[in-house]
């Protein structure tokens, strides 16, 4: 029979596990201190009161809660798995998996048991143990939509999209409307790049759980992967206002702005969004970033941020995959670049030559490409080197791949972004990493060893400011194909431009048109009373709202004349109409530049003070006309408004870059190939002799 003081006992133990449900776990803590007064050695109370420590935080006393209650019930399946969730919230996934593997022995079919087993090894990097752990789960209780989740969650993580597709969809049928099942299904659509069905997900999610920032934040990526980008900015908004402190969507949000030339509220967004920097938020893109009127140091902080919870999440990964480099005696050093741009892209654009020129050298490349595509660039490439297609595969997947290539170095082409990269090397897959052309900044990395650049591009001033070790080239670091055609353009009327005067141009990205630079042009504008403005078109209204610009600095609209986007051999073409090209700031013109100087148009810019605010001066520098590379704006309009004055100063101007361009190895991709190969030898060399990174000249 029960006596009275055990019933009181059970109803005080309801009453501390309702206090627990409901979120008091200080009262619940209390209480189950106080019972335990009263009733020294009780399991469930000492159970109770662990759960409540680990809830309010305080990780050691909840551990030594439970291993005391253990001494005492050392079968307990309940104490093995409560311990094994104290482990894993401090970050001890071993000993997390110890107590789970005790419990394991004693109950090897228990539900719990299984999950938090599943949940231990997920955390310790083994993802194979955690699918073969979480499949017995859902065996064990083939009812529990959470299980299935688990496994469809690690299948994506392995890339496994088919099953993780599969496996998501079916605890959806078990819990309808589940909302982290609508975000992890919507997740794995992504990764299949079937944008529009994730989006259509993570708005299902939204419906269910209306107050869940992240929903409104991924279906904007959805919309952005879609280019609708003023709905994906309405949902970047919208995510912001559920949550302020989401910083992954302040960041979405004001690049998108820029994107749009959306100008209102800007000034407010971006200065929130240093702010969130230096406070060190995670979740803000560095390469978004770059579009900020930040400071070098603003741009380190950005991407160290970035890198560090890359680097949590590949830690035990790592740890578990314990790639080895062995030096392996060949003629060649055997060299990778990975990118998702091998193709119509500026990466390829610019490095396709140079891929070409290494063939016969003593650099074998090997292109690891992360995104599909076709076009003559991708069967250039293709040609030239070792090729592989590594699109879709998941960072872990891509590590192996890159690492069964048995590269000496591995080049990044991306930086952060799609492809999954970043989180690929950082799982350490070959000796030497390396960042290079497509990301213009410091990756804060520690996966990553050196930075390839020059001296104009990368000054001494700027040093501090990078994470890895830098290695210089005696050239532009830019690359370029020399065997470009610039074909004669259409008349100027078809192209919209006027019959006569001058013609400035910036074929930049509508992100790199901040009212800085817009305001810059429209002051040349205003002095050269006969010249027009020639753009790239922007997406979704941005041109309606940079002609609005215009007019309310008093310029007339129909002096701005915007090209839409055409085929590489067209566009270049069109350079043949321009006077000058205007460069933006603080994001200069990368491949675009490059791209005016080989068709012929001098490029004018202010160098700044970060790496992408340096590339068009680099090019100039070495080109060997610095005189268009001048001090401030006010420079840069007086110096604009003098070539656009004088015909013959243009005709001149025109004539120096012509002989420039062919004597002045700004173009040589033969002399490129010799010097990033003699470079990237130094590089390895160094690693053999078990030497660390350096800075190389």
């Amino acid at each position: 029979m029960t006596s009275p003081a055990d019933r009181e006992t059970e109803n005080t133990l309801r009453s501390i596990a309702d206090l627990l449900g409901t979120g008091h776990a200080v009262d619940a803590e209390r209480a189950a201190a106080a019972l335990l007064r009263a009733a020294p050695g009780h399991t469930e109370a000492m159970r109770l009161r662990a759960i409540a420590l680990l809830q309010l935080g305080r990780l050691d006393e909840a551990r030594a809660t439970l291993e005391a209650a253990l001494a005492l019930a050392p079968r307990s399946i309940e104490l093995l798995c409560n311990l094994g969730s104290v482990a894993l919230a401090a970050g001890d996934a071993e000993a997390a998996i110890a107590a789970l593997d005790q419990a394991y022995a004693i109950a090897p079919e228990h539900p719990a048991v299984l999950l938090g087993l599943g949940n231990a090894r997920r955390a310790n990097g083994d993802l194979d143990g955690a699918r073969e752990t979480y499949t017995a789960a859902t065996r064990a209780q083939p009812g529990h939509a959470g299980a299935w989740l688990n496994l469809a969650a690690v299948e994506l993580a392995l890339g496994q999209h088919v099953a993780a597709e599969r496996d998501a969809r079916h605890a959806l049928t078990l819990a309808p409307g589940h909302s982290e099942g609508l975000l992890l299904l919507g997740h794995v659509l992504a990764a299949q790049c079937r944008y529009a069905e994730a989006q259509t997900a993570y708005e299902a999610g939204e419906r269910a759980a209306p107050s869940d920032a992240r929903f409104p934040y991924q279906a904007g990526l959805m919309a952005e992967e879609q280019k609708h980008l003023a709905r994906a900015a309405g949902f970047h908004a919208r995510a912001l206002a559920l949550d302020p402190a989401f910083d992954h969507a302040l960041g979405q949000l004001v690049f998108l702005k820029r994107q749009l030339c959306d100008w209102s509220g800007l000034d407010e967004l971006s200065s929130r969004l240093r702010a969130r920097v230096a406070e060190g938020a995670s979740g803000i893109a560095p390469f978004a970033f770059l579009a900020e009127t930040a400071s070098p140091a603003e741009q380190l902080r950005c991407a160290r941020t970035a890198a560090r919870a890359i680097e949590a999440a590949a830690a035990p990964v790592r740890r578990r995959l314990r790639f080895r480099h062995e030096a392996a005696a060949r003629d060649r050093l055997r060299v990778g670049f990975a990118s998702n741009g091998f193709g119509n892209h500026p990466t390829g654009l610019l490095i396709v030559a140079l891929i070409e020129a290494l063939r016969d050298g003593p650099v074998e490349a090997v292109l690891l490409s992360t995104a599909d595509g076709d076009g003559p660039i991708r069967e250039r490439l293709r040609r030239a080197a070792e090729w592989h297609d590594v699109a879709g595969l998941s960072p872990i997947v891509l590590a192996e791949r890159i690492h069964s290539e048995q590269l000496d170095v591995i080049v990044d082409l991306r930086g952060y972004g799609a492809g999954g990269i970043a989180e690929a090397l950082a799982l350490r897959p070959a000796p030497l990493q390396v960042n290079w052309l497509a990301y213009p900044g410091t990756s804060g990395a520690p996966w990553i060893d050196y930075v390839i650049a020059d001296r104009v591009v990368l000054p001494d001033a700027l040093r501090p400011h990078f994470s890895e070790a830098m290695a210089y080239l005696p050239r532009c670091f830019q690359p370029s194909d020399p065997g470009r055609i610039v074909a004669d353009p259409p008349p100027r009327t078809e192209c919209g431009l006027p019959p006569e005067g001058p013609v400035y141009v910036s074929f930049n990205n509508s992100y790199k048109l901040n009212p800085h630079s817009v305001r810059r042009m429209l002051d040349v504008l205003r002095a050269v009373p006969d010249a027009a403005l020639w753009l790239l078109g922007g997406p979704e209204g941005a041109d309606d709202r940079l002609r609005a610009a215009a007019r309310d600095e008093g310029i007339d609209p129909a002096r701005l004349v915007f090209m839409q986007k055409l085929p590489h051999d067209e566009y270049l073409a069109r350079y043949r109409h321009a006077t000058l090209f205007l460069d933006t700031q603080p994001y200069n013109a990368h491949t675009t530049a490059s791209d005016a100087i080989w068709a012929g148009c001098p490029v004018l810019t202010v160098p700044g003070e970060t790496f992408a605010a340096r590339v068009a001066a680099s090019l100039n520098a070495h080109l060997g006309m610095p005189a268009l590379n001048v001090a401030d704006d006010d420079a840069f309009v007086r110096t604009a408004v003098r070539i656009g004055s004088d015909a013959a100063l243009r005709e001149t101007l025109h004539a120096e870059l012509r002989e420039r361009r062919a004597s002045s190895g700004l173009f040589d991709m033969s002399g490129f190939a010799r010097d990033l190969a003699a470079l990237l030898a130094r590089m390895v060399e160094r690693h053999r002799r078990g030497l660390a990174p350096a800075d190389l000249d």
